[in-house]
Formats: structure tokens, C-alpha cells, sequence
């Protein structure tokens, strides 16, 4: 083989792990759950073998479209290393398998993260908890516009996020931090 085209769609899952209810995702299936509410036409994903995988993780295919010849090789496989953020998943990807996860932070980051990121930002932070982004947002947006300061908050991994409007906070001054 001269090339491969290594194709990720990032959080998007196809059946739940084994561990899945380590991480409360029992029950996952991002891709099977598209396919049966919205019916997306994905032709060239498709053609790739994106709904051969699909179907390898249910029993119920009637609702499901047929697909049309393979053209490429695919398959689905299950994660060796420890943890299931981004960069843990990425890093497997390209060969690194972590054997001790990341740390999580189901009470929010301590002082010691917060302290030098208000530092360097100059900005107060607002927050701080596991949450979804859009509950977050829904929940402490007017406080940031009002305030300017930054919405941080982590979900089940590892991942510091930060939520901020782009009209409070220019998406360029963000990748500074």
C-alpha cells in the first residue's frame, strides 16, 4: 500500500466499549442514533464502509438504509488504552497507548490550574464544574457577557474547556490562552 487516508470523526462513537458505564455512556452509539432520527445522506462515507460499521453494532437493520457498494476498507475496533478523552483516543490512533489515564476532575480544577490561567488572562473565571457545553453556556451565559469572565468546566475526561462569546471574548485572543 503506497497511501492510506486515515478519516476521524472526533466523538463521534459507533457502539458502546466495555467500559462505557465506567464513564456513564452506556448505551452509546452516536452513528446508529443519527442514522435512525435524522437520516443523514453521507454517499461518500458510505461508499467507504461507514454503514457496514453501523450495522456490525445492532441486531435491528430494518431501519437502516441498504448502502451501496464498498469501495474501501473499513472496520471498527475497540480502545487499548486507559481513559477516552480526545487526546487519549488520538494518541492511540498514532500508536502511543497510555496505560494510566489522564486525570479527571469531577469537582472542578483546583487553585493550582486556576490560579496562573486568571494570571495569564487576566479575566475571572465563572464555573468551574463538569457540565455539557450547552448546559454551561445555558446556564452561565449572561454572567459571562455581563462580567467577561470565562465559563471553565471539564466533562468526564480530562479536558479543561473554556466557553466564551465571541463578542465578549474574540475567538483569536482564546487561542492565545
Amino acid at each position: 500500500m503506497k497511501r492510506a487516508i486515515l478519516i476521524v470523526l472526533d466523538s463521534v462513537g459507533v457502539g458502546a466499549q466495555p467500559d462505557a458505564a465506567e464513564y456513564g455512556d452506556e448505551g452509546a452509539n452516536t452513528l446508529l442514533h443519527l442514522y435512525l432520527k435524522e437520516k443523514p445522506q453521507l454517499p461518500n462515507l458510505e461508499r467507504m464502509g461507514l454503514l457496514q460499521v453501523v450495522k456490525s453494532t445492532t441486531s435491528d437493520k430494518a431501519e437502516l438504509p441498504s448502502g451501496g457498494p464498498v469501495q474501501g476498507a473499513f472496520g471498527r475496533a475497540l480502545a487499548k488504552a486507559a481513559g477516552k478523552d480526545t487526546t487519549t483516543g488520538h494518541w492511540e490512533i498514532a500508536g502511543h497507548i497510555l496505560n494510566t489515564p489522564f486525570p479527571t476532575y469531577p469537582h472542578g480544577f483546583p487553585e493550582e490550574i486556576l490560579i496562573p490561567f486568571r494570571e495569564q488572562t487576566k479575566r475571572g473565571v465563572i464555573a468551574n464544574v463538569p457540565a455539557s457545553g450547552t448546559e454551561i453556556i445555558e446556564k452561565h451565559g449572561a454572567e459571562h457577557m455581563e462580567t467577561g469572565d470565562l465559563i471553565v468546566y471539564t466533562s468526564a475526561d480530562s479536558v479543561f474547556q473554556i466557553a466564551a462569546h465571541e463578542d465578549v471574548v474574540p475567538i483569536e485572543m482564546l487561542y492565545r490562552y
